[in-house]
């Protein structure tokens, strides 16, 4: 027997959440764009030129791109969790549910972008030349407080997107005025046209998960350093894009084997968890590993042995472990936290 037309809705409503998450974010990307670069600005020429440069829209569109699929990710949880918890004949009698949850989004973004992004602005001002930090700590004693300034800024623009994720699908799902609804037919409901399985769906949700943390802590640490707005394009779109596509396959793949034979029940933020477990995880070995290493080539170097092949085979060494780790550590995780569902 076919399913009701509302309840196709209601299962359609996770992909749903997702697609007004982006368009939201990529409609206010794009109308900021358009005060900067339209010839009615006032620096439209200077700012077109420098948003030509590989070194400045290849890492700007990396940026925007995973900002799109955490939000993306997010609220597609949300939609879901509700859809496991309730089941598609109570989320079915939600009236406008997308509609209130675009509304609410774009409000926090819109206070986001009126409120903080002037405030970073300003903050950032304090570093320039001639501004008060540097005329006070000089230009070496000014970078490690840029890099905390600026790992600061990122974290807050993070809890600002999660956050309003958050308050969006908490608004756009609750329920006044609904009548009640047998709870057990949820589980009827769950595979209906337009859910994902349970494992697809805890693979794709751990792989985004991972991915936008890992392109964002890429992202954090390229601004601690001077990075030359005259890089190629292909070494700018195999480091910003091929890479991460490479870490959410991996990721996917370590997501997709904890998970086997399958959930019994999705739990999408479960596999959030597992996800910032295993990055966490990651880093803490990574950096430990590294640091072992270079103390190592510092060793060679005193005895006068060259440390520039050291150094190469380290990078590429370290590279390797994290990519097999990845798999291992997502793989490990996800079963850990799927372990009374599987």
């Amino acid at each position: 027997m076919a399913a009701p037309p509302s309840f196709e809705r209601a299962q359609r409503l996770p992909g749903n959440f997702a697609w007004i998450a982006v368009a939201v974010d990529a409609a206010l990307f794009m109308a900021g764009m358009a005060a900067q670069l339209l010839p009615l600005s006032p620096h439209g020429e200077q700012m077109r030129g420098v948003y030509a440069q590989p070194g400045v829209w290849v890492p700007l569109l990396s940026r925007v791109v995973t900002v799109w699929l955490l939000a993306a990710t997010l609220a597609w949880c949300h939609a879901r969790k509700a859809l496991d918890e309730r089941g598609a004949a109570r989320i079915a009698q939600l009236r406008g549910a997308g509609s209130r949850f675009a509304a609410v989004f774009l409000a926090v973004m819109v206070v986001n972008m009126l409120a903080l992004t002037p405030l970073f602005y300003q903050a950032q001002l304090l570093f320039m030349p001639g501004g008060p930090l540097h005329e006070r700590v000089g230009m070496y004693g000014l970078r490690p407080f840029m890099a905390v300034s600026m790992f600061v800024q990122s974290a807050i623009q993070m809890l600002v997107l999660v956050a309003g994720v958050w308050l969006a699908a908490r608004f756009a799902l609750r329920e006044r005025g609904i009548a009640p609804v047998d709870v057990s037919r949820g589980a009827a409901d769950d595979g209906g046209a337009g859910m994902a399985p349970s494992r697809r769906a805890v693979a794709l949700v751990a792989a985004a998960t991972f991915v936008s943390l890992q392109v964002w802590i890429g992202h954090v640490a390229s601004g601690w350093v001077d990075t030359s707005r005259d890089s190629d394009l292909v070494p700018l779109l195999l480091g910003w894009f091929a890479v991460p596509l490479l870490v959410w396959a991996l990721a996917f793949w370590g997501g997709w084997l904890g998970a086997a034979p399958g959930p019994v029940q999705t739990r999408p933020f479960r596999a959030v968890a597992a996800a910032v477990s295993a990055f966490v995880l990651l880093q803490v070995v990574c950096a430990a590993l590294a640091l072992g290493g270079l103390w190592w080539i510092a060793s060679a170097s005193f005895s006068g042995v060259s440390s520039g092949v050291r150094l190469a085979a380290l990078a590429v060494a370290l590279a390797a472990i994290y990519l097999v780790l990845l798999v291992l550590a997502m793989r490990a995780l996800t079963r850990r936290f799927y372990r009374r569902y599987l």
